[in-house]
């Protein structure tokens, strides 16, 4: 009878594992479109931002941990790199309010949820919250004029 069980449990656990490989693969997939756009601007736009987390919040897979999504984009100096859509608007601003850096610095991308594999056993649910993150750090491509060479 325990061994019945526990075969049982192991199978629902391995369910909830083949659940994982495409949920944590959609999770890689969109880190790594971040990075590509980030290395081609040297920070994130609003708008590409606001799209990735609105796609993963809608997305099936993840709609157990919506609200548990986040995206965070950091220049190498430990700042925010996300801004506005028009990177203009940056040219009157002193460089530390700049969300990119100089070709070359790198940019860290992580996106991060919570997987929630839930077992039901005897009609009770049984579930758990487990933190993962993706993190990719491209390095700038975007060589800018309003920012010194050497910065």
């Amino acid at each position: 009878m325990l061994i019945s069980i526990l075969v049982s449990a192991g199978i629902l656990l391995f369910s909830n594992l083949v659940v994982f490989f495409p949920w944590y693969m959609t999770l890689v997939i969109e880190t790594f479109n971040l990075s590509q756009v980030a290395s081609c601007d040297n920070y994130i736009k609003e708008s590409y931002y606001e799209d990735v987390l609105y796609k993963l919040e809608s997305t099936p897979i993840f709609s157990n941990s919506a609200s548990k999504i986040s995206i965070t984009a950091t220049n190498a100096y430990g700042r925010t790199a996300i801004g506005y859509d028009d990177e203009n608007r940056y040219a009157d601003d002193p460089d530390y309010n700049k969300p990119y850096l100089q070709r070359g610095e790198e940019v860290t991308i992580t996106i991060s949820a919570d997987f929630i594999p839930r077992i039901t056993l005897w009609g009770e649910d049984i579930e758990g919250h487990i933190p993962v993150s993706f993190t990719l750090k491209p390095v700038g491509l975007k060589h800018y004029k309003d920012l010194p060479f050497d910065y």
